[in-house]
Parts: structure tokens; sequence; C-alpha cells
């Protein structure tokens, strides 16, 4: 069983591996282009972390989502999406993509699934602070957006 207690930062990933970052962001930039609305890739950011563990991509994404107009109501409820009733077809056929790509490793990608939406870069941001153990709280929109326009 992991240890749940706050774990201190390993290294700053964006300073060590700058490279890295704006590759990061350059898919960033290309997912934000998708044609999905900015208040549903929020919410596929948020449930793609919160199956993989990452504090700190939970609170940015409840953030930024909030930030995009959601609701608090749905915001608690993406962890159980399937059983709320307030999200419509097509917001729940992108977040059983995400939980199918998300887990793919688990189940596959169901062709069924796989039919009725896309994914984003998102597992591989909450890789990242994962791994590297960023700060949850710390992240703050205003700054996030600027620096992903500018790489």
């Amino acid at each position: 069983m992991r240890d749940t207690k706050y774990r201190q930062p390993r290294l700053d990933y964006a300073k060590l591996t700058p490279n890295a970052v704006e590759a990061m962001y350059a898919v960033e930039r290309y997912v934000r282009n998708s044609g999905l609305e900015p208040r549903l890739l929020e919410l596929v950011k948020l449930r793609a972390s919160q199956i993989n563990g990452c504090a700190y991509c939970v609170d940015m994404h409840t953030k930024d989502a909030r930030a995009h107009g959601e609701t608090e109501q749905r915001l608690y409820a993406v962890v159980v999406w399937k059983e709320a009733p307030f999200f419509a077809e097509r917001e729940r056929a992108v977040l059983a993509w995400t939980e199918a790509v998300t887990l793919v490793s688990r189940d596959q990608v169901p062709d069924e699934v796989c039919e009725v939406a896309r994914v984003i870069a998102i597992n591989g941001w909450n890789r990242l602070a994962v791994g590297f153990r960023a700060r949850a709280g710390t992240y703050q929109p205003t700054a996030s957006h600027e620096a992903a326009k500018e790489v």
C-alpha cells in the first residue's frame, strides 16, 4: 500500500528538462485545438488525473474547470460520472474514452468506446506530476495558461 502522507517534491522537472516540458506544451496546444470545448477538456483531464492519483493535476483541473464555468456539482461527480444524471451523452462518451485509455493496461480499449470518443494528453502530464511529486495547491491558472502560449 502506498504511503498516503504528503510527500515532498523530488525535483523541478520543468527547470531540469525544459525541452521535455516544451514538447508537452506542444501536445497541449494541439489538444486545445482538437475541437473539444475547454470545459469538457478540463473534465477529461480531471478524470484521468483522478484515476492516475495526481493530486497536483486534480487541483489544477478543478480550478481551470471552474474558470471555464464548470459547476461544483459536476466537478464533484466526475469520479462517478456513470451514475450521475447531469452529464450529456457526448460528455459520457468522452469520459468513457478517457477511462479506457487511462486504464489501457487493464482492459485495453473496447471498440465501442473507441468509436465514440478521442483522448487527450493528460496522462503524460499526470506521469510527470505524480512521478516528481508536484505540490498540489501551488498551481495558478493565469501563470500556466501564459506559459503554454509562450512555448
